[in-house]
């Protein structure tokens, strides 16, 4: 089948055509391609699969020079050893089984697959119709003839070794945790400090410029938008157009690409390997609740190929087609042992192998999905918890998604913390001034109690923010009424409306000063009530310099200066807001940062005051108009503080009985002082100040 041609390897990499493979050593325990010092075991399940080989290529990845056929089978795992097989030995899979798509398989030999366990990728897609299983423009019960091989990535025997010297966890408590939200290429394309042929790489974000600014901010932690391996996404590029956010996986277990200068994953390893060494912790933003494939009429690449009626949840009144709660067109079926042990196996690798410190988990109702419905204690949240590596390291979920009964805010069992949407809505809308938020403004000050007081969940449960790469940046929620998403070529109808966003008197840009300074004020206003609210506060990269996305609510397919951070155009007032709060949250994370909620085991007392000085009252809190407040806390015999917010007009606020220091006031560049406050505090228009005792 395969005609002898000039060996394209490197020096001292056998010809793949003269390699065999063996049932001999060889181990179904060990899934994906393991070198083991003389040789490399391959090993795939698919329960359904009458038959899978082995297809090796060229150094190149570009030409087919052996197919080996898997020489056992043991529950569902094909498996076979290679003597003499190297590291970078590109490879890929042909499934045999029957094309029946009514019953849910779609095995196709002619369609070369990813293995699910690749650790490295060599070469891109190339979108053809070949890649589909079925007749493109015809029906997807007939099964398509073309050899896909030439399109497709090719997995890659990944090299295991890396020397880690003395690399540890910086292990941060949850209590002193700030998360920074962050995109890996768009956080340094347009640093001026970061080498140019580095920008966009992971090796430019764990540059000393990015880890400077990180420690100047008060950052504990850097969450990363996926770096999984993805495909982009045939409609976007034929637009001219890419998934810029990277929520469309292929891979679980490999990097993508286009953020290494190579296909190596060591790459990865040396950045958190430098971001430990600077004290901060990196979490990465994964996606295991659907996969590249899309619905039925998507490409057959992996998944759908190796074996469709296991990986993929399906319609159980119509197997042809996914059950879809993601909104992506399918929905991987983590209650399935082996898709569920993928999972776990992924999660487990990116920690001990590549060090990770945790995990956010992308539309995480989806993976607590049980046959009647979201399920808290379901078979993934109990194998995380119960799992010795992965119990250790921090867990958030994104507590929704689009199917029925899939929003679970507070729903996630301990450990999980949890996006906190409700947080981002009230406190937006309490500083867009609309009327008799207080009361909603109150319960988020003090770590969401209703959503998270319950199953002795602690008070660092709820991540807050009030920005996300989903949505308005925090300068655009101050600068713009309306989305505009125009250039994501959908005529402005993707992306929501429910942005809680105020213009402050024009849409966009302005060279007007009174209303920059207005935007100022709120959007400062609104990082304090983060930074000092009780629970995990989350900042969106770029927030603290004053980002734009000119109005795109939806910039997942703007991989460009709309994304990008635009650092020369940065507000040095915010990003000393920031650091100015996250110090004063350092040193009274007594108050601000406490395990439990109030009451509380550590005695501290919280009160809250009326701008007339008293404590507030029932009456109070059905004030409507009332657009200020303030929250006095104090524990032991350390200084109480009060932290005052107005959301309204400048007005006059009267301090508790005491004498009162004012020590932060966001409407003052710097923010931080140190000074005796009067009895009466002269409070400007939209501000946040922080006085103690």
């Amino acid at each position: 089948m395969f005609d002898k041609q000039p060996d394209r390897h490197s020096e001292g990499h056998p010809d793949p055509r003269d390699l065999t493979i063996t049932a001999t050593d060889a181990r179904p325990d060990r899934l994906g391609a393991r070198f083991d010092g003389s040789g490399t075991n391959f090993a795939l399940f698919s329960e359904n699969a009458e038959k899978v080989e082995l297809c090796l290529f060229d150094a190149a990845g570009e030409t087919e020079l052996s197919r080996l056929e898997m020489p056992r089978a043991e529950g569902g795992i094909h498996f076979g050893r290679v003597p003499d097989l190297m590291p970078g030995q590109a490879y890929g899979y042909r499934v045999h089984g029957p094309f029946e798509p009514e019953q849910g398989n779609r095995f196709n030999p002619h369609k070369l697959l990813l293995d699910p366990y690749a650790q490295a990728m060599r070469g891109y897609l190339k979108w053809d119709d070949a890649l589909f299983g079925y007749p493109v423009g015809g029906s997807d019960l007939e099964r398509d003839t073309r050899d896909s091989a030439p399109f497709m990535p090719k997995a890659v025997v990944a090299d295991p070794v890396f020397d880690w010297e003395a690399d540890a966890s910086p292990q941060i408590p949850w209590r002193d945790t700030v998360i920074y939200e962050a995109h890996a290429k768009g956080l340094t394309m347009r640093h001026p400090g970061v080498v140019e042929a580095d920008r966009g790489t992971i090796k430019a974000l764990a540059s000393d410029p990015i880890i400077d600014h990180l420690h100047r901010l008060g950052v504990t932690t850097i969450e990363l938008l996926p770096i999984h391996a993805i495909v982009q996404d045939r409609h976007l590029e034929e637009q001219g157009l890419r998934n810029y956010w990277g929520y469309n996986t292929l891979g679980f277990f490999a990097p993508n690409r286009n953020y290494l200068a190579g296909e190596d994953v060591r790459e990865v390893r040396a950045a958190v390997k430098k971001f430990h060494a600077a004290g901060i912790e990196v979490i990465l933003d994964v996606v295991y609740n659907h996969t590249a494939e899309g619905n039925e009429l998507g490409p057959t690449l992996s998944f759908r190929g190796i074996d469709n009626a296991s990986y993929y949840l399906l319609s159980p009144d119509n197997p042809r087609h996914g059950f879809d709660t993601t909104g992506t067109g399918n929905t991987l079926n983590v209650a399935h042992p082996m898709v569920l042990r993928m999972v776990m196996d992924s999660l487990r690798y990116w920690v001990e192998a590549v060090h990770v410190d945790g995990f956010r988990f992308d539309l995480a109702s989806t993976l607590g999905r049980e046959p009647q419905g979201f399920e808290r204690e379901g078979a993934f949240f109990n194998a995380l918890r119960q799992d010795p590596v992965l119990s250790q390291v921090k867990l958030i979920a994104e507590p929704w998604d689009v199917g029925e009964g899939g929003y679970q805010v507070g729903g996630f069992p301990w450990p999980f913390r949890e996006w906190n949407d409700k947080f981002r809505d009230d406190v937006r809308a309490f500083w867009r001034r609309d009327q008799g938020l207080l009361p909603d403004l109150a319960e988020r000050l003090v770590a969401s109690p209703v959503q998270f007081d319950h199953s002795l969940r602690p008070a660092s449960s709820s991540i807050n923010f009030v920005a996300a790469h989903d949505g308005f940046t925090l300068w655009d929620t101050v600068s713009f009424n309306d989305k505009h998403n125009e250039a994501n070529g959908e005529d402005n109808r993707d992306g929501h409306s429910h942005n809680l966003s105020d213009n402050m008197g024009v849409e966009g840009a302005t060279d007007d000063e009174t209303v920059t300074a207005a935007r100022l004020r709120r959007a400062k206003a609104m990082l304090a009530t983060v930074l000092l609210s009780q629970g995990v506060p989350m900042i969106l990269a770029g927030d603290e310099l004053g980002q734009t996305q000119d109005g795109n609510n939806n910039a997942y397919c703007q991989d460009n200066e709309t994304t990008w951070i635009d650092w020369d155009a940065a507000r040095p007032e915010m990003t000393e807001a920031v650091a100015a709060l996250t110090k004063l949250r350092r040193e009274r994370r007594d108050l601000l940062a406490p395990y439990g909620f109030w009451p509380r085991p550590e005695a501290t007392a919280s009160t809250w005051h009326h701008p007339e000085g008293r404590e507030m009252t029932d009456g109070d809190w059905q004030d409507a108009g009332l657009q200020a407040v303030a929250l006095r806390h104090e524990t032991g015999d350390q200084p109480a503080l009060l932290l005052v917010f107005n959301a309204g007009d400048e007005c006059e606020f009267t301090l508790p009985e005491g004498d009162w220091h004012l020590i932060l006031d966001t409407a003052r560049d710097p923010v931080d002082c140190d000074e005796a406050a009067e009895a009466d505090l002269m409070l400007s228009p939209q501000s946040v100040a922080v006085l103690r005792a």
